[in-house]
């Protein structure tokens, strides 16, 4: 079976190349937790719909007879983000995908971690999901190609790890860095 290429996973496209969408008052950020395997199928949906959304995908590599394929797998499995009104939030709950809606409280400091989110998949960087984060030591990029991102830094035993998260559904991604990029925010 070939491996497709990939698919939108947000919309409108220029979603994340306008400013605050956050500020306008008939919509409003909702997480919605999908039901298993589905949160491609729903944001097909939602594309098709015209309804405002975004699923962080990254792609992943696997060797079949030879083969390279690539893929690209939702980055937080079962969940995919809302940016609706009223109206296109029950669309979104019509298309029978959804077990959960999850209100956002903090519109804008949801909207700066799912920015930095796509600022780091944007930049290539190998990316790894975290589940269930818990406290450390936050910092800040002051150089390179996420200079100005702000998260968490976790020591591994393959090194230093910037730990990006969405702290309202307590996941994030993260990628190896080197130490003369960080600094600790004032």
């Amino acid at each position: 079976m070939p491996i497709l290429p990939k698919e939108p996973n947000v919309y409108p496209d220029c979603l994340f190349q306008s400013g605050v969408p956050a500020d306008r008052e008939d919509r409003r950020w909702w997480v919605l937790h999908t039901k298993p395997r589905q949160e491609k199928s729903l944001a097909r949906q939602l594309h098709a719909g015209h309804v405002p959304f975004y699923l962080p995908l990254i792609p992943h590599t696997t060797y079949s007879r030879g083969r390279k394929l690539t893929s690209h797998l939702p980055l937080f499995a079962g969940y995919t983000f809302l940016y609706a009104d009223q109206d296109e939030r029950v669309t979104a709950l019509g298309t029978n995908r959804i077990t959960q809606t999850l209100e956002v409280k903090d519109q804008s400091r949801f909207w700066a971690d799912v920015k930095q989110i796509e600022q780091l998949i944007t930049s290539g960087a190998p990316i790894t999901p975290h589940d269930k984060l818990g406290p450390g030591d936050a910092v800040i990029i002051r150089s390179g190609p996420l200079a100005g991102l702000e998260g968490t830094i976790l020591r591994t035993a393959t090194g230093n790890r910037f730990v990006v998260r969405i702290d309202f559904i307590q996941k994030g991604a993260s990628v190896l860095i080197d130490d003369y990029h960080l600094d600790i925010p004032i």
